[in-house]
């Protein structure tokens, strides 16, 4: 069977996913690897290991399919940031986007006319995820590494590196370094100034269509391919999960709950929001994915399950799910709020904690199970609320992730969001987005697909559950207002 292969460079795994020619995924693999936390608040990883699973994954697939694919499209997590020598080689580990050690500097550039500028140019939040504010630290706390890198890059352009022995990275992937300027397509020249480096120090940047042709046989350790295969860079994770959500048009929406969650929605233009501060990244030149990404997805939910049990299994998450489909809508007034890790938008408090709120002696272990459920979706729904500012109506959310998993946990998402929710793929919707730029870019299809051409799984919100709902989001916002002041204290003492 002629296919295509999408590979999504995640934080945790490497997948691929085989599309054929009638963008329909039928096989996959993913290898997992690990992090480091050598001190708190760090998050690296080896690029090396991701450099060897990504190989072993793709030549696991060609191993499951029979036959090599046509193309190969890359998806990548943003964020990340490896100091490199001249020959590519990585002169200290990975920093990930979970690594939180430049918070401090991102909140002194929330506070200035300088960083919001910044904000506004580049559509990447100030927050200590930003490359922007991981190089600033750099050079502030390890002058000796800073003066020695060539090049700063992400794990993409490692990879590429390896494959091309060219430091390239694509418009998207730029999109969410802080660096680069959204509207002219080019590196930012404030935002290097304020870190220090030049657009020497970053890599070319291309066109997400972008396309070079593998020619190094065995020495890359990928001679099971065929020859002169092309390689197409891609994009985000993000906003490739958005195209392979089938969400890549005004008024759609995608919502990714894994570990952590996400809601984004595509534009024709920048949609910034100094307030919520949501992001606006780079799908192609035609298309801003824009919308904002939430600390507390499935690991809250985790979280709960590990409370009462350290290591769940199957049969725990069907008990939970069982709690809560006992319990009515709105946890009978209790409130959960999700910021155990703290939380990115719409709020960017990485001080802010978990909360449950008006707990009585009425509540038992099956309406705080609901609660964390409903906090993730009210969560998710101030994220969405933030993004419709500038937005066109949004009608319909397509998902994606763990939740799909779950009939009920999508249904609560429907009725707190009060949007129609639709299932569109059950595969990694990044790597399928991969794979989609993969095949227009071989000229298989002409247009990107807009379903996924089966029957499509509908959820409508109940109209019984919008005022309990409503009622209770508000009451929701308003608790991290009047209790901010008192999560701060409570970290600095703790």
């Amino acid at each position: 069977m002629e296919y295509v292969l999408g590979v999504d460079i995640g934080t945790g795994s490497v997948k691929a996913v085989a599309v054929d020619l009638k963008c329909q995924s039928f096989a996959d693999n993913q290898l997992y690897y690990s992090y480091n936390a050598p001190k708190p608040g760090y998050h690296e990883q080896d690029p090396e290991q991701i450099w060897g699973a990504f190989k072993t994954c793709i030549e696991g697939i060609v191993a499951k399919t029979g036959t090599p694919p046509l193309a190969i499209s890359l998806s990548s997590a943003m964020h990340s940031l490896i100091a490199v020598d001249a020959d590519g080689n990585a002169l200290a580990p990975m920093i990930t986007w979970a690594d939180s050690r430049s918070a401090g500097i991102a909140k002194q550039l929330r506070q200035t006319e300088r960083g919001m500028a910044i904000y506004k140019a580049t559509g990447t939040p100030l927050h200590a995820m930003s490359p922007l504010c991981k190089i600033i630290w750099i050079k502030e706390n390890n002058p000796e590494l800073f003066s020695k890198t060539y090049k700063f890059i992400s794990i993409k352009e490692y990879i590429w590196h390896k494959l091309f022995k060219e430091f390239e990275l694509d418009e998207s992937n730029a999109s969410c370094t802080g660096l680069f300027d959204i509207e002219k397509f080019v590196w930012y020249d404030d935002a290097l100034n304020l870190a220090g480096v030049t657009s020497e120090s970053l890599s070319k940047t291309v066109a997400t269509d972008y396309v070079r042709n593998y020619t190094g046989g065995s020495k890359a350790g990928l001679n099971f391919l065929k020859p002169n295969i092309p390689f197409i860079i891609g994009a985000s994770d993000g906003c490739l999960a958005n195209l392979g959500s089938m969400a890549d048009r005004p008024g759609i929406a995608a919502i990714t709950i894994g570990t952590s969650g996400a809601v984004r929605v595509a534009s024709n233009k920048a949609l910034p929001n100094t307030v919520a501060m949501t992001f606006s990244y780079i799908l192609n030149r035609g298309t801003y994915i824009c919308g904002g990404p939430i600390n507390n997805g499935g690991i809250a939910l985790q979280w709960w399950l590990k409370t009462n049990n350290p290591n769940p299994a199957d049969s725990d998450y069907e008990h939970f799910f069982n709690q809560v489909a006992a319990i009515p809508a709105g946890s009978n007034g209790l409130l959960f709020l999700p910021y155990l890790t703290g939380e990115r938008a719409p709020i960017w408090d990485s001080e802010s904690c978990g909360t449950f709120f008006h707990v009585k002696l009425q509540h038992t272990q099956a309406h705080f199970s609901r609660a964390v459920l409903e906090g993730i979706c009210y969560a998710l729904k101030d994220v969405l609320d933030a993004v419709q500012q500038n937005a066109e109506p949004i009608t319909q959310i397509n998902i994606s992730g763990g939740i799909v998993k779950s009939n009920l946990w999508i249904q609560t998402l429907a009725d707190i969001t009060g949007k129609k929710l639709v299932v569109v793929q059950s595969d990694d919707a990044s790597a399928v987005g991969a794979a989609f730029v993969a095949l227009k870019s071989i000229g298989a299809i002409e247009e990107y697909p807009s379903s996924n051409f089966g029957d499509l799984e509908v959820f409508e919100p109940d109209a019984g559950n919008d005022a309990v709902y409503s009622d209770s989001f508000v009451i929701y916002k308003q608790l991290y207002r009047d209790l901010k002041e008192t999560m701060h204290k409570v970290a600095v003492i703790s």
